[in-house]
């Protein structure tokens, strides 16, 4: 029998969002009956559509509209661009027309992640901004409750529509003990409601 799988979907440019995504995969390992499966989405051109490989030189694979089909689950994560999701992220949610006509996605549980470079940085309205789509799919949105202790004493990043992560503005600053536990925390939590569901 296959294992269902939770899709790890992000964007990341300078390492904090792979970073956070990295651990919150962490968190669905701790659940037994399902596997995280991680993929980020190729760059974008200003200009024209690019044409990249089709395997990047490092790190995860590039998502298909198979891997987003097939998932049980999605933790969606992007790096704040003026408190929105960046672009690649975005250009990829479009083209995902023909999951929402066919209701591929509807009922699945979800999580959205997010960096910026400052603590005021638009992380939530970032959060936000992915969630539309999620929500335009028909997804259900699975967040971080204050009964997580981290949460309501981090001094770094943290909410409770997902996890966050303040990298400085040189993307220096390593995810601190609070995030990585809040990333884990979210990656657990949503695979206990994707396994509770199945």
């Amino acid at each position: 029998m296959v294992t269902p799988y939770i899709l790890v979907l992000y964007y990341s440019r300078t390492g904090a969002t792979a970073q956070l995504a990295q651990y919150i995969a962490r968190g669905i390992a701790h659940v037994d009956g399902i596997e995280a499966r991680i993929r980020t989405v190729p760059p974008v051109s200003t200009t024209c559509e690019a044409v990249d490989k089709a395997i990047p030189d490092a790190g995860a694979p590039y998502v298909s509209l198979d891997d987003l089909r097939g998932c049980a689950g999605l933790a969606l994560g992007s790096p704040t661009r003026f408190g929105n999701m960046a672009a690649p992220l975005k250009y990829f949610l479009d083209g995902t027309s023909s999951l929402w006509l066919a209701g591929d996605l509807v009922n699945k549980p979800a999580c959205v992640f997010s960096s910026s470079a400052s603590m005021h940085g638009g992380q939530e309205t970032t959060l936000l901004s992915m969630m539309l789509p999620l929500l335009h799919h028909g997804m259900l949105l699975v967040g971080i409750p204050y009964t997580e202790a981290a949460l309501n004493t981090t001094q770094t990043g943290g909410t409770p529509y997902g996890v966050t992560h303040v990298a400085g503005v040189n993307s220096d600053n390593p995810l601190s003990p609070d995030e990585i536990t809040l990333s884990k925390r979210l990656g657990e939590r949503l695979a206990a409601i994707v396994v509770q569901k199945q």
